[in-house]
């Protein structure tokens, strides 16, 4: 897969309702806009857009980290979106688990699966990509997310937007309960 170009999207906030958080939330997502070698056709072994996946999911891992500015990773997600000429199975084999390994490396070990969402859409299309708390699901402090709008030209026909999203906090206001972020640890015997 050719890595046509990418972009970062940074989203900081410390004030939300009014209240204002000594921790600020950052949000990030970069994008890979990659060719597509199945545009146009129906294939039945993905294999290769899987094997493919596994540097652009190394890149992607490493631009957010570098992103998130030293602030730890507490959430992470990934999307795709794919160019009219394909298929929305092929942004799906891209973000398995060979692409997403990376990631969980990037982020200095990570438990709980990536929350994700696909599509099939026009260049210039908005997705939003789920975000969740890397080390255990339930944490509804960090049930997320972050919009991101692709460039005018991409997705081409030919080509898929694959997304990587992290974030250093819950949201800024979070208060509907359930397991705390801090007591993962002494949940799962973690640390």
């Amino acid at each position: 897969m050719e890595l046509r170009r990418w972009l970062t999207v940074v989203d900081e906030r410390s004030i939300e309702a009014g209240q204002s958080r000594d921790v600020p939330l950052r949000r990030v997502a970069v994008i890979a806009v990659v060719s597509n070698p199945f545009a146009g056709r129906y294939v039945e072994d993905l294999g290769p857009l899987i094997d493919g996946s596994v540097a652009i999911g190394g890149f992607l891992a490493r631009q957010a980290v570098e992103a998130m500015g030293g602030l730890p990773v507490e959430s992470y997600g990934k999307a795709g979106v794919v160019g009219l000429g394909g298929e929305q199975e092929h942004a799906n084999a891209m973000l398995t688990t060979a692409f997403a390994e990376p990631l969980r490396v990037a982020v200095g070990g990570a438990l709980a699966w990536i929350p994700s969402f696909t599509k099939l859409a026009a260049p210039g299309a908005s997705i939003d990509v789920p975000l969740a708390h890397k080390d255990a699901l339930y944490v509804r402090s960090h049930y997320d997310g972050i919009s991101v709008t692709l460039p005018s030209d991409a997705p081409a026909a030919d080509e898929v937007a694959l997304i990587v999203a992290l974030a250093n906090r819950g949201r800024l206001n979070a208060r509907v309960g359930g397991l705390a972020a801090d007591a993962i640890a002494a949940r799962d015997g973690l640390r």
